[in-house]
């Protein structure tokens, strides 16, 4: 097949400018300011680093790690938003971008003028752009609003519109930024139907998401970004779950983890993170460290459907609990809850404990199929009002493919009969 995107040896270097004075006024009290000690010192940083791969013609691919590792400055050098500070980008085929909310409309424009606006961008005449008109509208379900000017949209509203033009205007490259996040849950459906279907016409996708559950499902390959440099490039899979690993601490050979491995902070990213806090709780007991165990109370970090998983949750209290409640939660990479059980509901009361323990929690023959998981561990007092300690989604593990039933979300183990 032909290549449709190339990077050889890509970098891209920024520079950080102080202010300068606008005013002469400025410039005059300025001469009496002492100066800072690293004022002549060079500013400029690397975002990216000697990036090298190749994109084919129809392949799907996507670009994940964690905020500052560099995905939005390559998405950026893609759409010549920006240009290579070393190196040669060679792209064949027409680009459609749904990158930052609302980029390519002006706000004074309504939003039928916008759709005009960005078609020509694009090359496309005014009467193929007046073709697809409706079908542009309809898709964002603008019907009411199209002549209304953009700036009074809501963010989905520029979402809807956003995405309705990158994908009505032909493209031959679609790139989709995890702006899509920001629209509701059917439309998100919505557009991920139109991306499949863009896949089965031919027309290259490149996806950058935090969700790794759309990216095993919708993508060949991925290429992990870390610190402005290709980490791992390779099937999507295969990738997804070394990123898992190594977002939470782990590492194939073993499936130990320690709290204090859940703060990845990094003091070299650029972008910061306004995501929830993963652990909480008043502190009277601790979730020391959590332990997916083998048949044989091996460590282990994967399963194949059937096979037994157990669970070990080490906590200490520092003084004597009554009846405390420990429990866990399984969601799938997408988010879907998959199970919530706890010693409560299975009728196991604690008397109490103090000091240190571990509760074991065995699944004998495993339900769930193929996909990445991330289970939360929790203890609370016995009415369920006191969070003692809750760790959320913290502690992922995989369930590798099974043969026999390679569909949906877990196995019923029926039994098929005919007559």
């Amino acid at each position: 097949m032909s290549i449709a995107i190339r990077f050889e040896n890509v970098s891209k270097k920024f520079s950080i400018q102080r202010t300068r004075p606008r005013f002469w006024q400025d410039r005059l009290f300025g001469m009496f300011k002492p100066k800072p000690a690293d004022e002549s010192a060079d500013k400029s940083f690397w975002v990216l680093r000697d990036i090298n791969f190749e994109i084919e013609q129809g392949e799907s691919i996507s670009f994940i790690g964690v905020n500052g590792a560099g995905k939005s400055t390559l998405l950026k050098l893609l759409t010549h938003i920006i240009r290579p500070t070393t190196g040669m980008i060679e792209i064949n085929g027409r680009i459609s971008a749904l990158l930052e909310l609302g980029t390519g409309f002006h706000p004074d424009l309504t939003g039928r003028e916008n759709i005009y606006l960005n078609g020509a961008i694009l090359g496309l005449k005014r009467t193929e752009i007046k073709r697809r008109m409706d079908e542009i509208i309809g898709f964002a379900e603008l019907e009411r609003f199209i002549d209304v000017p953009v700036r009074n949209y809501s963010s989905g509203m520029y979402v809807r519109l956003g995405f309705s033009v990158a994908i009505y205007t032909e493209p031959e490259i679609l790139i989709v930024d995890e702006v899509l996040a920001v629209g509701d849950v059917a439309f998100q459906r919505k557009c991920m139907d139109q991306i499949n279907a863009l896949k089965r016409r031919g027309v290259t996708i490149i996806l950058v998401t935090h969700a790794m559950g759309s990216v095993e499902d919708m993508c060949q390959r991925a290429v992990w970004l870390d610190k402005g440099r290709i980490r791992v490039i390779g099937e999507a899979e295969s990738v997804v779950r070394q990123y898992v690993w190594d977002s939470y601490g782990q590492n194939p050979a073993s499936s130990t983890v320690a709290t204090d491995a859940t703060d990845n902070t990094d003091d070299t990213d650029v972008e910061e993170s306004n995501e929830p806090p993963k652990r909480w709780g008043s502190g009277e007991v601790a979730i020391e460290q959590v332990q997916f165990l083998s048949a044989d109370h091996q460590p282990r970090d994967y399963y194949k459907t059937g096979e037994t998983m157990t669970l070990a949750m080490h906590y200490r209290a520092e003084k004597r609990v009554e009846k405390p409640v420990f429990g866990i939660a399984i969601h799938r990479s997408d988010g879907t809850h998959v199970t919530g059980p706890n010693t409560k509901f299975a009728g196991h009361k604690i008397p109490y404990i103090e000091g240190d323990g571990v509760v074991y929690y065995t699944v004998p023959s495993l339900s769930l199929l193929e996909g990445t998981y991330y289970v939360t561990v929790v203890v609370y007092d016995y009415k369920l009002k006191q969070m003692f300690d809750y760790h959320d989604q913290l502690y992922p593990f995989r369930v590798v493919p099974w043969k026999d039933e390679p569909y949906g979300l877990l196995t019923l183990n029926g039994d098929w009969q005919i007559q």
